[in-house]
């Protein structure tokens, strides 16, 4: 019995349960805006009131939670804001995003690549290979255009019309331009992108600006609502079908939400 308890301590299987039970406390503190009662809290988390009592008693003396001596209500004190701070610091975009590009392309076959908003606009930081290769000129390095891309899109659709007029002269395919300024036709473009992230969750590429190949992209957020990077899924189109609500657009946008939850995005996901 001991050698099967050391077994599963070593594979990292073991839990505490009570550690557990007591966690669910704190994420209902975390998912709640305000304060709340013993009662409340306690009824959200599956718990009895008597039973979730001690455990507040002990996170109170960590600072995790407080309780209001007037009103007698909990909620997340200051160890809790120091740890969600350290989270944050510690977060690296590519890494939370790497493994989630990885297992979409892997599960769809598509080419996927990851890209970050650079000195000049949209540039490839990542690509992983289709299955089926694509003999696309998209490598590590790449600035897309920001107006003729879904990659580009994805951020216009989350970023303010000045940052992306002034990151547009040096994205590949976009005119040069002396000022910082948006035309007509690309505020349209730009606004069209917006409602299809709205709508959509993604926005799509149909057969351009790569012949013979769709694509799909979408935003990630950060928890402050900032687009931080894009994710893309590209096929050819026989394999990529460009429907809104086809596999491929529902696996994207899945992909960047659950990036955005990684990286601490509480707002409602788009579609």
């Amino acid at each position: 019995m001991a050698q099967a308890v050391n077994a599963q301590e070593e594979s990292g299987q073991r839990a505490v349960q009570s550690v557990e039970v007591g966690g669910r406390l704190l994420l209902v503190l975390a998912a709640n805006p305000g304060p709340m009662s013993l009662k409340d809290l306690a009824g959200q988390a599956g718990l009895p009131p008597a039973r979730a009592h001690p455990y507040l008693v002990s996170f109170g003396k960590l600072g995790l939670i407080e309780q209001d001596p007037h009103t007698g209500r909990y909620a997340l004190g200051p160890a809790a804001l120091q740890l969600g701070l350290t989270c944050l610091h510690q977060l690296d975009p590519m890494r939370v995003a790497g493994p989630i590009a990885e297992r979409l392309a892997d599960e769809t076959g598509y080419a996927v690549a990851l890209a970050l908003w650079g000195n000049f606009g949209p540039t490839v930081v990542r690509m992983i290979e289709a299955r089926q290769p694509l003999l696309v000129a998209m490598r590590a390095g790449t600035v897309m255009s920001v107006l003729h891309t879904a990659t580009g899109r994805a951020f216009a659709a989350a970023l303010p019309n000045e940052r992306i007029a002034s990151a547009m002269a040096g994205a590949l395919g976009d005119p040069a331009r002396p000022g910082a300024a948006l035309t007509r036709e690309e505020e349209a473009l730009v606004q069209q992108a917006r409602e299809d992230v709205r709508q959509h969750g993604v926005v799509r590429a149909e057969g351009r600006p790569i012949p013979n190949v769709n694509a799909f992209s979408a935003p990630v957020l950060d928890h402050e609502g900032q687009a931080v990077l894009v994710i893309t899924a590209l096929g050819h189109q026989e394999d990529l079908p460009v429907d809104w609500d086809s596999a491929a657009a529902r696996a994207v946008r899945e992909a960047a939400a659950e990036m955005s939850r990684r990286l601490g995005w509480q707002g409602r996901p788009p579609a």
